[in-house]
């Protein structure tokens, strides 16, 4: 889901599902690098958790809010309150870990 300031109050802050927002830039290469990973995990967490994406070149204002100071930063959103962040590329493993641990596996693997 692509988010902006027109949807991101609908969509993260007053959204029910916990949502993981990727700031990201069209000029960084990790960014670019992560981006079928982000994409990959939203299919998968369809119905669990909501992804989206905030380019922050185009919502200065929104990454400014969050202190967004490097991209990629994941930021987990839980009931329209930042909960966690990850900043920098994360492969899809480490970003399902991040999301487990945040929001507790219902598969309970432990592993940290």
């Amino acid at each position: 889901m692509i988010l902006n300031a027109d949807n991101f109050e609908k969509e993260v802050l007053k959204s029910s599902l916990p949502v993981l927002v990727d700031f990201w830039a069209s000029w960084c290469p990790p960014c670019k690098m992560v981006e079928p990973v982000v994409a990959e995990l939203e299919r998968e967490l369809a119905g669990r958790v909501k992804v989206g994406k905030l380019n922050v070149d185009q919502n200065p204002g929104i990454a400014g809010r969050y202190h967004i100071q490097g991209v990629p930063a994941f930021v987990l959103f839980v009931g329209g309150k930042e909960v966690a962040r990850r900043v920098g590329a994360q492969s899809k493993t480490q970003l399902r870990r991040f999301l487990e641990e945040c929001l507790g596996s219902s598969r309970g693997s432990g592993e940290r």
